[in-house]
């Protein structure tokens, strides 16, 4: 077995006594998926990873490779936003990592195919994003590089979700499970709607305003031809209250 193999048990020592997460460290190295990362418990850290990894945690990069020398690195020198330089190793006793505690979301929205196009498509507006409890996330089992959120426009999930609210959504769950809130693409279209399967490839799209908004059922045709796919699954939503109370005798 190569030496640097053997460095995932030391590895995973060092992160268990910093007490960081797979998902933390991943965050990090900018990695996107934390499974990545907890592989390297079995698979040893890759060697192209290794002084980064090792600078990262203030240990010997030869020590987490080979598991001889000394643990601690003699100097590791870290460069601050700021363009200030620290001694990580001097400072090492005085300082925690700490989690974030929430996900910064991207945010989703209806825009013109091009410039004064009345034909639209849903894509990532860069200027804008929520953030949500990490722990929400993690307790529902989503990777945090499947959510995404959007804004409720319309009336046709009212009372449920009303017209304005942000909503978020897991695009790591697109498998229809009858009578789930989906948010879904219906030909440039951003719609959030009830969805059920239908025998012969079929979906029915369900509104909770169903008095105004009646079912409508698309045969597997009809999704091809008005080029409808399911975004993912909507797991949260937020109404703000569109009026404020007047407040009597003032």
């Amino acid at each position: 077995m190569k030496k640097n193999k053997t460095c995932g048990k030391r590895f995973k020592a060092v992160l268990k006594e910093a007490k960081i997460t797979t998902t933390a460290f991943a965050d990090f190295l900018k990695i996107a998926q934390a499974q990545n990362v907890h592989n390297w418990y079995t698979r040893g850290v890759p060697e192209y990873r290794m002084e980064e990894v090792a600078r990262i945690l203030s240990i010997n990069s030869a020590w987490l490779k080979t598991g001889e020398g000394p643990k601690d690195a003699k100097e590791t020198r870290l460069i601050h936003d700021t363009g200030n330089i620290f001694d990580a190793h001097a400072i090492r006793g005085t300082y925690q990592v700490i989690e974030q505690t929430d996900v910064e979301v991207p945010f989703y929205k209806e825009m013109p195919l091009t410039p004064g196009s009345s034909k639209t498509h849903v894509v990532k507006d860069p200027e804008n994003s929520i953030r949500l409890p990490r722990c929400d996330l993690d307790s529902l089992e989503i990777r945090h590089a499947d959510a995404i959120c959007a804004r409720m426009v319309g009336n046709s999930m009212a009372e449920k979700i009303e017209d304005g609210s942000l909503v978020a959504i897991d695009r790591g769950l697109t498998q229809i499970i009858d009578g789930e809130i989906y948010a879904i693409e219906h030909d440039g279209m951003l719609l959030i709607k009830y969805l059920h399967r239908v025998p012969g490839n079929a979906i029915r799209i369900r509104s909770h305003n169903s008095a105004q908004y009646p079912d409508e059922v698309f045969r597997s045709a009809q999704i091809e031809e008005q080029n409808i796919r399911v975004l993912g699954w909507v797991f949260w939503w937020s109404t703000l209250n569109k009026r404020r109370p007047l407040v009597p005798f003032l």
